[in-house]
């Protein structure tokens, strides 16, 4: 029932009608719902949030003409006066070596070296790049520790994630090698995903794996052990390979690195194979 006011009742029992609110009174109109931050925010918005951390990304690489990538992981924690110095200088050094590579391919930096965003060997390997005078990707992730972005990603190229799994896309999806220096658990899901690929044969191309740092690698993990206790074949020892020294690893990524042709400002994405997929 609508409630009048006095005013309004008397002028309806003279015949007249009831005064209409004033403009600037009246109620203002409701948020586009892409607009309203209290629904994207919820929970029934996560699903355009996370199409979101897919199509912002694809935007930005198609506007900047990023095709292809080398992927750098290895630790956020990594100092150059740390027990892991030696892998951040090189890590450096590797970045660089790449950058200059790249520049010298078909198409220009048809390689664009990609890190994690963040400090420690990532901020490594952003660096390097710069130092060859190259551009270079950081796929940064909110944490409550650690990571926070390095200032030597090239300005327009630094990205921010909420969702792990949508950022591992982005490593994956334009990834043509991938360097993995000495890391934690972050370093090992990210390493473990891309070898999961390439085990089952997910992708259609085939992504170089090089893990940097043989003495850190064969006592962190135990490869040997897998095929012995049978949970992965002899032939999958294959899927990586150890370097010690930048200028052998980069010698193996030019030799691996499978380059095909794109046309400019379109990403080479690596495609997903189904079961119908020959």
């Amino acid at each position: 029932m609508t409630h009048l006011s006095r005013t309004d009742t008397l002028r309806l029992l003279a015949g007249g009608k009831p005064a209409l609110p004033e403009p600037h009174l009246m109620a203002h109109s409701p948020p586009l719902a892409y607009h309203d931050p209290q629904f994207i925010d919820s929970d029934e918005g996560r699903p355009v949030r996370i199409v979101s951390e897919y199509l912002a990304p694809l935007r930005t690489f198609c506007d900047m003409g990023v095709t292809a990538t080398v992927v750098f992981f290895g630790s956020a924690r990594a100092r150059a006066a740390g027990v892991l110095g030696r892998y951040v200088e090189e890590a450096t050094e590797l970045a660089r070596l790449v950058t200059e590579w790249s520049a010298t391919l078909p198409g220009s930096e048809r390689l664009i070296v990609c890190s994690g965003g963040g400090p420690g060997i990532m901020e490594a390997a952003n660096r390097g790049a710069a130092l060859a005078g190259g551009r270079s990707i950081g796929l940064n992730i909110g944490l409550p520790q650690e990571q926070r972005p390095n200032p030597y990603i090239t300005p327009g190229l630094s990205f921010e994630f909420h969702y792990f799994f949508m950022r591992k896309l982005w490593f994956a999806h334009l990834a043509h090698a991938l360097v993995a220096f000495p890391g934690g658990f972050g370093t090992l899901d990210e390493l473990f995903e891309i070898l999961t690929l390439a085990q089952t044969r997910k992708l259609d191309r085939s992504i170089p794996v090089l893990l940097y740092g043989s003495g850190y690698w064969k006592e962190v993990i135990n490869f040997e052990a897998l095929v012995r206790h049978g949970t992965i074949a002899a032939a999958d020892l294959g899927l990586f390979s150890f370097v010690d020294e930048p200028l052998t690893a980069l010698a193996l990524l030019k030799s691996r690195i499978q380059l095909t042709a794109a046309p400019p400002g379109t990403p080479c994405f690596a495609r997903s194979r189904t079961p119908a997929t020959p």
